[in-house]
């Protein structure tokens, strides 16, 4: 078996490393710039009004969600989690973001539904705005990057939907800062709630 570390020089990697860096952030900054923020702003105004949040994602994609409901508790949301124990029922009123890049991932998606004939909000996030994750939303965030199962690299050079993820978690970062910009949420208050038992 041939040692990778014998046929890739620091110096190989140095190079190729920041010609990555500027392709990740100027496909970022593309993709970041076309998002509707008419429709960020309504997501942010229903996370702000809902009683309770719920999320759910599978995947590299349920780990970005897992961040943004990280955020959410930070300012103080009442927030949750699909699939893990301690996750109630959920109720009519109750918002859910769903996240799937396809907008066909077959759980988030049987999910979704349960969830709006329960009668809660729906909140998908996708690159497909034909998809049947985005028909059934309430509030549609496309985010125009290439879907895991595009591999032409046409809207992106990247693996993958490494775009997507990548992109969603920047903006449910500026979202989230927005937000507590404008509950005015200092970093002594967003970190009072933030865990003590690490």
């Amino acid at each position: 078996m041939t040692n990778v570390s014998q046929t890739i020089t620091p110096t190989d990697i140095n190079a190729d490393l920041g010609k990555a860096i500027e392709l990740v952030l100027l496909e970022n900054k593309q993709v970041l710039e076309k998002v509707n923020y008419l429709s960020v702003t309504q997501l942010g105004q229903a996370i702000m009004n809902a009683q309770r949040i719920f999320v759910a994602g599978e995947g590299r994609s349920g780990l970005v969600i897992r961040m943004f409901a990280m955020r959410l508790m930070h300012l103080g949301r009442q927030v949750y989690v699909v699939g893990e124990t301690i996750t109630p029922a959920i109720q009519q009123g109750d918002l859910l973001i769903d996240f799937s890049g396809s907008g066909t991932t077959e759980h988030v998606l049987e999910i979704a539904h349960k969830a709006k004939e329960i009668g809660a909000y729906i909140a998908s996030v996708t690159t497909q705005k034909d998809s049947p994750l985005a028909k059934i939303a309430d509030f549609l965030i496309q985010i125009e990057a290439a879907a895991k199962q595009d591999h032409s690299h046409q809207q992106s050079e990247q693996f993958s939907g490494s775009l997507f993820e990548q992109s969603s978690l920047l903006l449910f970062d500026a979202l989230f800062h927005v937000l507590s910009q404008n509950l005015n949420k200092s970093s002594e208050n967003l970190w009072a709630l933030h865990a003590n038992l690490e």
